[in-house]
């Protein structure tokens, strides 16, 4: 069901409008696909040259929330699931970008956007895993 008080196509409109744009202008001046997974991975290893801009980057994902929340009050944030469920989901997520070459803003984003076959291949995977694991969630474990 879809909870029609939460639907903001507009404001997801924007937002879309904002990430395609960010990302198109990351690669034209840049020439670096804006993939989340292959920037930390990158910062991780430290690379002499590449540290600045990585860490440039991580810090805007973290601190734009405290800049919107000037604007317009922050959505109530709302976690239904124990620490360890979240723990393992991380782990997932983080085996499943390596063995995918890549996380949803990098193959979802960037990838269909180029017309990458492997990130349409990517996207359509975890797409599907998504859908599968939300009707095993919902309607036969409960």
């Amino acid at each position: 069901m879809i909870e029609w008080a939460s639907f903001t196509p507009w404001t997801s409109l924007v937002g879309g409008i904002f990430i395609g744009l960010a990302a198109a202008l990351f690669l034209l001046l840049n020439g670096r696909i804006a993939g989340i997974s292959g920037i930390l991975g990158g910062l991780l290893q430290w690379p002499k040259g590449d540290v600045a801009w990585r860490g440039a980057f991580l810090l805007g994902l973290v601190t734009a929330p405290a800049a919107y929340s000037f604007f317009a009050p922050l959505p109530a944030v709302q976690v239904d699931a124990g620490t360890a469920t979240l723990v393992v989901a991380g782990l997932l997520v983080g085996i499943g970008t390596r063995y995918g070459a890549g996380c949803t803003s990098g193959h979802g984003v960037c990838g269909l956007s180029r017309r990458s076959p492997r990130s349409m291949v990517a996207t359509a995977a975890f797409m599907a895993a998504g859908f599968v694991t939300v009707f095993i969630v919902r309607h036969l474990i409960g």
